[in-house]
């Protein structure tokens, strides 16, 4: 029996009662992970920690009803927690009325932000970060993380501004370090790092955090200096719009938009990593969903929510088949945060500093420094500096110098693209770049030019240059020029009229352009809208490079090798 029917519920369809065991086993093992996750997140973020549940649950039923991942889990998230909370504290102090409003405005506006990229079908924007950028940009995010927690864990007093400033003043307190806190912080991030090398369902950071409170009750450690959280209030959150000026919708607008593309990201990355097997990802459609977490928290005075990678694995290892085990997981949070607080009250500082320490070292890719470090040196560089960026730069400066580096980079590979021409690999119909083992033929009075990039603006002038060069090497022997265009994906104005200057030129060499293998359908309708494909002739665009010297008469290679293609 399909229970579907009566559930609005995309990320449910198929769902059948024989399910339920695998969701509520992945739901309960979520809950045990999310609850220290979101308590720590909220705390990295200058919150109380119920509002950590509260963005949980909203984010979690949210996506739930709106996006289309069976596993994906949204809530606070330690990636963008570090983001908004430096941005905020430009302009409010830290866990004020006014703190509060203007984080949940951001979400509120993230959110929007977030929604409409997906309903306009925008996913194409989760790709505007390379991997060595996003790769500095997380061990970035990961030292901000671990100076914010270093405090808490050495059971120093708080520290606030630049994160350099604030190591030198760490530094310059490590004698007054509580070797109680440090030993229950450590602990927690040691029983955290051994249970995820055992199984990553093993909720480790909620064992380490248990264990850490009953040390505290049993050795009365606050009476050794042991900071704890208190107890929490209970209740739930009154529901109500974000409460900010107009000025302030302003000035947070920069930050949104960075948020913004730093969730989707995140959220195609989770989608992309995580469809079961047999369904496409819909990553506009988690677009949706993720952003209307981020709204669903604002309502309830929380903060912007993230797809989580980590916390979507547990639900796909631990047999998780759909949203219902999201679910189940929201309501054992909000369960806590309604009437659990008391339970919370001697949870040390010092345990939820160990988990999110684990966090930063989670999320410092070695493995990919390492490759990148062997592998491509130059975009090494483009790591380091974006980690720079983000460590030294205002946090929000180094996001945009990070998507900034990113998008040069990717220009500047554009750009370095050479006209190439092609060879006759003998005894085949096939033209390929010239190389080694085997050396290639040439036709006389044929050239036969290749450009593996879309022709663009940024390349334009590169293009008409090296076309024109090999025309002229030839010292008017060329009789004809068939530019190979199978790689040739897009034409915007810039390039075209580099083509007709192209095209003119070779005319007045006296040799007939021709255009072979237009297989995009996007720059075959360039072709005809700026006027080349009338330029060239309909009868010189072909599909292949053998039809066009047939047709054009100027095939001289013997019979026998013709058969052969």
């Amino acid at each position: 029996m399909n229970w579907t029917p009566w559930l609005p519920l995309r990320a449910m369809s198929g769902w059948t009662r024989r399910d339920l065991n695998g969701d509520l086993i992945a739901g309960v093992t979520l809950a045990a992970i999310a609850i220290p996750e979101q308590m720590a997140t909220a705390r990295l973020g200058g919150f109380a920690p119920e509002i950590g549940f509260f963005a949980f649950v909203a984010g979690s039923v949210a996506f739930a009803l709106f996006g289309a991942n069976r596993h994906l889990s949204a809530g606070a998230d330690s990636t963008i927690t570090p983001l908004f909370a430096g941005s905020l504290a430009l302009l409010a102090t830290a866990g004020s009325p006014h703190y509060l409003a203007l984080a949940a405005m951001l979400a509120l506006m993230v959110g929007l932000i977030v929604i409409l990229s997906g309903v306009f079908r925008l996913g194409w924007v989760a790709d505007l970060l390379s991997v060595p950028v996003t790769t500095g940009f997380l061990a970035g995010i990961a030292i901000h993380i671990i100076v914010s927690q270093l405090p808490g864990l050495l059971g120093l007093p708080s520290e606030s501004g630049e994160t350099v400033r604030r190591i030198g003043e760490i530094a310059g307190n490590l004698h007054l370090t509580n070797p109680w806190s440090l030993t229950l912080g450590l602990g927690v991030f040691a029983i955290v790092f051994c249970s995820e090398r055992i199984s990553a369902r093993v909720p480790g950071a909620l064992i380490g955090m248990v264990l850490a409170t009953v040390a505290v009750a049993v050795f009365g450690l606050k009476d050794h200096g042991v900071e704890v959280l208190g107890a929490l209030p209970n209740g739930l959150p009154q529901p109500g719009p974000p409460l900010a000026g107009l000025d302030d919708v302003q000035a947070l607008v920069p930050l949104a938009l960075l948020i913004a593309i730093v969730v989707m990201v995140q959220t195609a990355a989770t989608s992309r990593s995580f469809a079961p097997q047999g369904d496409a990802p819909d990553v506009n459609r988690d677009f949706v969903g993720v952003g209307a977490g981020s709204i669903a928290a604002s309502l309830f005075g929380a903060f912007a929510v993230n797809a989580s990678p980590p916390r979507t694995a547990i639900v796909s290892q631990s047999g998780g088949r759909s949203q219902l085990s999201s679910l189940i997981a929201a309501a054992i949070v909000l369960l806590l945060g309604a009437f659990g607080g008391g339970l919370l009250a001697d949870v040390p500082q010092a345990a939820l500093a160990g988990v999110l320490m684990f966090v930063a070292q989670h999320i410092l890719r070695w493995k990919v420094f390492a490759d990148v470090y062997r592998q491509a040196p130059v975009e090494f560089a483009l790591i380091l500096i974006t980690m720079a960026a983000i460590v030294v730069l205002p946090i929000e400066t180094g996001v945009a110098v990070g998507i900034g580096l990113s998008l040069l980079h990717g220009t500047w590979s554009a750009t370095r693209t050479q006209v190439l021409e092609l060879e006759q690999v003998p005894g085949t119909s096939v033209w390929w770049p010239p190389g080694e083992p085997s050396a290639g033929e040439q036709l006389p009075g044929v050239l036969v030019a290749a450009f593996q990039a879309p022709l663009s603006f940024v390349n334009a002038d590169r293009f008409k240059r090296g076309l024109f060069d090999l025309v002229d090497a030839r010292n008017d022997t060329v009789k004809l020029v068939v530019l190979e265009a199978s790689n040739i994906v897009e034409i915007d104005y810039t390039a075209a009229q580099a083509l007709i200057d192209t095209v003119h030129h070779c005319r007045e060499a006296g040799a007939v352009f021709a255009v072979a293998r237009l297989e995009s359908l996007r720059a075959q309708a360039a072709l005809a809208r700026f006027g080349i494909a009338d330029l060239v002739g309909p009868q010189r665009i072909f599909h292949s490079v053998d039809a066009a010297i047939r047709t054009l008469g100027l095939d001289q290679r013997p019979q026998q090798q013709d058969k052969a293609k």
